[in-house]
């Protein structure tokens, strides 16, 4: 029984074609080149000198060039020597440094030793050129990055607006009377009557409609059929209501709708 509970706690070591293995087999053989591990990757042949002559203490600006083509060369034969995979440009700077150290050892005319161009001054500004761009790629590496040094997160807030309607424009005021006034020239006629209109009567009424809805559009208050000292009359009973501060004229937007509300039901809102 403690067997059985034992081979049911252990984990399996290793999974072989979706089997599990519980334990390592006795007679499995390991080649010797097996757990041998290759440490310095490079991502190219600049940065493999690169490396040789920061490791060697080598003077980037004069470069022993018979030191550095031996060990390049070296490095690049245990390479081969261990299967990888070599790039045309590893063995091209091959070629590159055993030139450069061939022209070194030619003797070099007595003509020419005032004009005497040094065959390395290229290989050291590209050397010197990508040492700088690896550094700044170094320090780019460093800042924080999303998803590796931090994560991303979203947060929806909401705010109620608290944006208050602009006051109404003393144009869109004269434009909303012109209107009235056309409106109700249309329905003049030539019948002289007497009809007695009260200013009071129509704030009250006003009220009285605001009193069932807390805010009514502007033109609500004009009937269609209304005449000519009706509106005037009604005009005059709303901005009587404003300046006494028993309504509040509102709108939107410029040129918008025009909206009349209680004082009361303003605060509330």
């Amino acid at each position: 029984m403690n067997q059985v509970i034992d081979s049911i706690d252990k984990e399996p070591v290793a999974k072989v074609c979706g089997e599990p293995l519980m334990e390592i087999p006795k007679d499995l053989y390991i080649p010797p080149d097996a757990l041998e591990v290759f440490l310095d990757t490079f991502q190219g042949p600049l940065d493999l000198l690169l490396y040789l002559i920061r490791k060697h203490n080598l003077e980037i600006r004069d470069i022993p060039m018979a030191e550095l083509t031996r060990q390049y060369m070296a490095y690049v034969e245990m390479m081969q020597a261990h299967q990888l995979e070599l790039a045309a440009e590893y063995l091209l700077m091959t070629a590159l440094l055993i030139e450069i150290k061939s022209r070194m050892l030619l003797p070099k005319p007595v003509a020419d030793t005032e004009n005497e161009h040094d065959p390395r001054a290229e290989l050291v500004r590209r050397l010197l050129e990508y040492e700088q761009i690896k550094l700044a790629a170094l320090r780019l590496n460093e800042l924080p990055h999303a998803e590796r040094d931090f994560a991303l997160v979203q947060a929806w807030i909401e705010k109620e607006s608290t944006q208050q309607p602009p006051n109404v424009h003393l144009d869109d005021l004269r434009n909303a009377w012109v209107m009235l006034i056309s409106r109700a020239n249309v329905n003049r006629h030539h019948q002289v009557t007497r009809e007695t209109l009260s200013v009071r009567a129509h704030m009250s009424h006003i009220m009285r409609h605001l009193n069932d809805r807390d805010t009514v559009e502007f033109y609500d208050f004009f009937s269609p059929s209304a005449t000519v000292p009706e509106v005037i009359v009604i005009f005059l009973a709303l901005l009587e209501l404003a300046k006494e501060r028993l309504v509040e004229i509102k709108q939107s937007k410029v040129f918008e709708m025009i909206y009349v509300r209680t004082i009361e039901a303003s605060a509330t809102a």
